[in-house]
């Protein structure tokens, strides 16, 4: 969504301690019923201090959102980094000669497709603020433009595994025509199949279930994306 400057930066913390607070609210109460009130005793400010850095409920909703998701990032790029890039140019042998079988590239994305969704996945079961957030934007969508609009757009996360599926068909370890439309369904057959059973973290999984979603995920990915001919 289009990032609006703030009206006043004002404190970092202070900032920071109202979109906690914020979010904490839209969480349990819904935005409809949320107030500005509930909002300021739980941050520990005036409400006028709310009005000065955010304007009005509506912008103090979108901001919590953009700002939530984008503090989560640095995180994202850094479990990519030890999982998806660990797959390295000189391991990139789909089969083995003469066996027809998987190769060291092949058996080492595996590993490394695995080890990202597990890391991923229960991040965000096992995150309170990961979880609150899939649902608050689940629940509000309909209700705001600007969060309808992101249904149908490419999200951070999607494009950043887009282009890593990228690489790893230029390598010659999978058959890819469409990297974001792969990356999408790379998210549904693992992660999303996680998100359900547990409905975004709301219903306890375990570690077992969790290794056999994401394990199954990916060997059917696999599958469907590997290269050579196609039947």
């Amino acid at each position: 969504m289009p990032r609006q400057a703030p009206l006043r930066q004002g404190s970092p913390e202070k900032r920071a301690a109202i979109v906690a607070a914020a979010l904490r609210i839209f969480v349990s109460e819904g935005y409809a019923r949320a107030s500005m009130d509930a909002i300021a005793a739980d941050a520990k400010v005036s409400k006028r201090t709310i009005y000065d850095y955010f304007g009005d409920k509506e912008r103090l909703f979108l901001e919590v959102i953009e700002e939530t998701e984008a503090a989560q990032e640095e995180g994202f790029h850094a479990l990519l980094e030890r999982t998806l890039d660990s797959v390295t140019a000189t391991s990139t042998v789909a089969t083995a000669p003469g066996t027809g079988g998987p190769g060291p590239g092949a058996a080492e994305l595996e590993v490394a497709l695995i080890a990202f969704g597990r890391e991923f996945a229960t991040a965000v079961l096992r995150s309170p603020v990961r979880a609150a957030l899939v649902r608050l934007i689940s629940a509000e969508a309909g209700h705001f433009p600007a969060l309808r609009r992101r249904a149908g757009s490419v999200g951070h996360a999607q494009q950043a595994i887009a282009e890593r599926l990228e690489r790893y068909a230029e390598a010659g370890l999978l058959d890819i025509a469409d990297p974001v439309e792969a990356a999408e369904y790379f998210g549904l057959l693992v992660t999303g199949r996680v998100n359900n059973r547990s409905l975004f973290g709301t219903v306890e999984v375990d570690d077992a279930l969790i290794d056999e979603l994401v394990a199954g995920g990916v060997r059917f990915f696999l599958r469907a994306y590997a290269p050579g001919p196609r039947p």
